[in-house]
């Protein structure tokens, strides 16, 4: 007796308007494959074809449980949304948004419609940077204080006061860092027709552990306002122990659900939605993205 494989199922990456050309060669997918543009209606969907062994809704609640099996995907999912800039502006979806088949694609499309138009429109011709301030390390430590143990009275308060300069030198260059944090993003504010403000990164995590991270900011930039934008954060890059760092273009990841809240997807759990997934019928609800039913 002989199985029927299952067919695959549909990984949406991102919507956008109709546009001239293809995708730039090379980009590729989460399969390693590139994408198809599957057109409905006045729309275009992103989809990439995925097995359902991994991505239907039991197998991807495991899968989204590891962690390099994780950010492999997202690796996938971001090269496609990142080829996709330099043609068009598109709409980020979540990670893990799949449908049983391109009907259910087109109910997607359908179903958000009006949110994804609104939110296409809004994005249209812009792009988001990402600008970073840190403290630098070696400008908070003030002077070092020596190794060992002090000995004596004087040998006590000496390492006490030193060990005060060192912390009053940190709280020093952290201040200047986020004076020049507050007086970047307000200059960078007014080429930009959106921000957002998120919260500061642990050295830890991004491994620069030579500094400590005041600002952590995204800016919705026109494309034509981008080359003043780039030009003003390089007048401060990188002076008086801060150091200044530039990301992008990027899609407009931040900004995804600017037209409208987001409204929570449907489908198995997952990360943090990059962008609004409208809801689809016949599944489970959770935050992981929008999964179709059987159609």
């Amino acid at each position: 007796m002989t199985t029927t494989p299952t067919p695959p199922l549909r990984y949406v990456y991102a919507v956008c308007r109709p546009f001239g050309g293809v995708l730039p060669e090379g980009a590729a997918g989460i399969t390693g494959e590139p994408p198809r543009l599957l057109h409905h209606d006045g729309l275009v969907a992103v989809v990439d074809a995925v097995p359902a062994e991994e991505f239907d809704e039991g197998p991807l609640r495991a899968r989204l449980e590891d962690l390099d099996w994780l950010s492999a995907t997202a690796r996938g999912h971001d090269a496609v949304v990142a080829s996709l800039t330099a043609v068009t502006s598109p709409l980020p979806l979540r990670l893990a948004t799949v449908c049983r088949d391109d009907s259910g694609v087109r109910r997607l499309l359908d179903e958000g419609r009006d949110r994804f138009v609104r939110a296409l429109e809004r994005l249209d011709g812009r792009v988001e940077w990402g600008v970073k301030v840190h403290a630098r390390k070696e400008a908070t430590a003030g002077p070092r204080t020596p190794a060992g143990s002090p000995s004596g009275a004087v040998g006590g308060r000496e390492y006490l006061r030193r060990r005060l300069r060192e912390r009053d030198g940190r709280e020093e260059a952290r201040r200047r860092a986020e004076a020049v944090g507050r007086e970047l993003h307000a200059r960078l504010s007014a080429y930009a027709e959106a921000t957002a403000v998120h919260p500061p990164q642990d050295s830890r995590l991004t491994g620069d552990a030579d500094a400590v991270n005041v600002l952590n900011a995204a800016y919705l930039v026109p494309r034509e306002r981008a080359e003043g934008f780039v030009a003003l954060v390089g007048e401060v890059a990188d002076s008086d122990g801060v150091r200044v760092e530039l990301t992008g273009p990027w899609a407009a990841y931040s900004f995804a659900g600017i037209a409208e809240a987001a409204e929570p997807g449907t489908g198995t759990a997952g990360p943090e939605p990059s962008g609004p997934a409208p809801e689809a019928s016949g599944a489970a609800s959770g935050p992981g993205g929008a999964r179709e039913g059987a159609a």
